[in-house]
């Protein structure tokens, strides 16, 4: 969900990776993205991030060893299955916890100090309003991109477009039985995983930034989801189960909940 305090939170991101390193202008934002893409792609090589970004391979060890310096990114050697053969084992360059606060907690207190206000002011159905408002604009983008792929493929499509904006999404088939299949009531159906929340902390003391999203899946999904865990509530990543269209055949479906 880009709420309140996303793209601020990426711009105090990059203003602490420039407050650790003493960086300014192009330098910095290349560093940001270096960053940013450790964040949401998970532990990476160095020839990984050059390519993606079209850095030779002396700009990236440079942005990467100011990160390092500065505590916000840490080396990891990559795990080697079989037979290694010659050579030394890829360094993998993973997020750390001071550098994933840089990204997502920074304007936390800015944004849950509005939120209090308009509650104070006009009620917690008021706090409602505004998530289901923010989160319309993602859902009429998000519409076309679902309704465009194959049966089988939306949420897919739909894990696809949410990476695209930040959230390091993806999808899995998930038959029935199994431990989550039993959280969703047994049904079979998908996964949505949410790897990524910029607005964690503050969806914690106001779930109903969570609630909208989990509405707007199932309205432009087209059947019922059903939210298991949360970044908010102190799981690792956001859960989302939907429940396959072939088993909500005959019934009618409203704001992602079966009637």
């Amino acid at each position: 969900m880009k709420y309140v305090g996303q793209s601020a939170s990426v711009s105090a991101g990059a203003g602490a990776v420039a407050s650790a390193t003493d960086v300014r202008g192009s330098e910095l934002g290349t560093r940001a993205r270096v960053a940013r893409l450790i964040l949401e792609n998970g532990p990476v090589t160095a020839a990984a991030l050059g390519t993606t970004l079209g850095l030779t391979p002396a700009a990236v060890r440079r942005h990467l060893d100011h990160l390092t310096d500065a505590g916000l990114i840490e080396t990891r050697t990559a795990r080697v299955y079989g037979n290694r053969g010659r050579g030394r084992p890829a360094r993998l360059f993973a997020i750390t916890d001071a550098g994933r606060s840089a990204f997502e907690h920074a304007y936390d207190d800015l944004a849950t100090s509005a939120l209090a206000f308009l509650e104070e002011r006009a009620g917690p159905e008021a706090v409602a309003d505004f998530a289901r408002r923010q989160i319309g604009e993602l859902e009429r983008r998000y519409r076309p991109v679902v309704e465009s792929a194959a049966p089988g493929a939306r949420v897919r499509a739909l894990a696809v477009a949410l990476s695209q904006d930040g959230y390091a999404a993806s999808a899995s088939a998930m038959p029935g039985g199994g431990q989550l299949a039993a959280l969703a009531g047994g049904a079979a159906g998908e996964q949505l995983c949410q790897h990524h929340c910029p607005v964690a902390h503050v969806a914690a003391r106001y779930p109903q930034l969570c609630e909208a999203e989990t509405e707007a899946f199932g309205r432009v999904l087209g059947t019922p989801v059903q939210r298991l865990a949360t970044i908010a509530n102190g799981d690792g990543i956001c859960t989302t189960h939907v429940t396959s269209p072939t088993l909500t055949r005959g019934t009618t479906e409203v704001g992602g909940v079966s009637a």
